[in-house]
């Protein structure tokens, strides 16, 4: 159930009860009628859960081609975010929005379950998983491109949760991102006020001006809505260096390059940080 919409979720949104046995699936579609109205579908145990599986591996398996892409595009020097929007006018083409990776306690865990129980019949389930999984570092290898090394760099990063306008950090690329920063030695200020208490090796900070205050980048890995609302007027000065890094496609380029920040957009293939596209 998404966070923030559990109630409506549990009353609305089809139910699927496994029974060990006839009477025990007909004896949880009674209960779940006392307050779900959406469909409830009688099958047995390991149908059920294989439906779970199924449905969290199947959002797994096009991030990751979503992802995917957005490394084609910085390597054939297109804006991914313009491709992919042209693509889904097609009728029967939906790529979902490629980002800094995938978290949260269902997506990111439940295909290995598939994995572990067949790995000899889901080769593509575990590339989904992997290209997912190697998504952080990429980000990270991405900063390296703007920034040059990073070590005694001071970095602000906004959003540590693992999607927009949740509290929830459980497998969090961001948190992950943030760790990987500070393993490469910058100094990296986070915050995010839906998730304050994230456990990761960055100082935690209670503002944007804060973490913004004498950094080299700013970085924004979830698109909390506070955060897409930003003015970029109000940071500039704030920073020693303006340099803005969007990584989930929140801000607007023209806006940002008029305040005189030098701004990068995770899977903008056309930026010159970015090797010279194929021929």
């Amino acid at each position: 159930m998404l966070p923030g919409q559990i109630i409506r979720e549990l009353t609305e949104n089809a139910r699927v009860i496994g029974g060990i046995d006839r009477v025990s699936a007909e004896a949880g579609r009674d209960l779940y009628r006392a307050f779900a109205r959406g469909e409830i579908v009688l099958t047995d145990a390991t149908t059920a859960e294989t439906v779970k599986l199924m449905e969290n591996t199947f959002r797994d398996v096009n991030i990751s081609l979503a992802n995917e892409l957005l490394r084609l595009a910085e390597d054939f020097g297109i804006d991914i975010w313009e491709a992919i929007a042209i693509a889904n006018l097609h009728p029967r083409v939906k790529i979902m929005q490629p980002g800094p990776g995938v978290g949260g306690h269902c997506i990111s865990v439940d295909p290995w379950f598939l994995v572990e129980a067949a790995p000899n019949l889901t080769p593509l389930i575990r590339t989904a998983r992997e290209v997912n999984d190697s998504q952080p570092e990429y980000v990270v290898r991405r900063i390296e491109s703007i920034l040059g090394n990073l070590a005694g760099r001071k970095i602000a990063v906004l959003g540590l949760t693992y999607k927009p306008d949740v509290d929830d950090v459980r497998e969090s690329p961001s948190v992950e991102i943030v760790r990987l920063l500070c393993a490469r030695g910058a100094d990296v200020a986070t915050c995010d006020p839906l998730a304050a208490d994230a456990d990761h090796p960055g100082r935690r900070v209670r503002s944007v001006e804060e973490a913004v205050g004498g950094a080299d980048a700013l970085i924004l890995l979830v698109g909390h809505q506070p955060y897409r609302a930003l003015a970029p007027e109000s940071l500039h000065s704030l920073m020693k260096q303006p340099v803005s890094i969007d990584c989930v496609h929140a801000w607007d380029r023209t806006r940002w390059e008029a305040c005189g920040f030098q701004f990068h957009q995770l899977g903008d293939g056309r930026e010159p940080s970015l090797p010279a596209p194929r021929q």
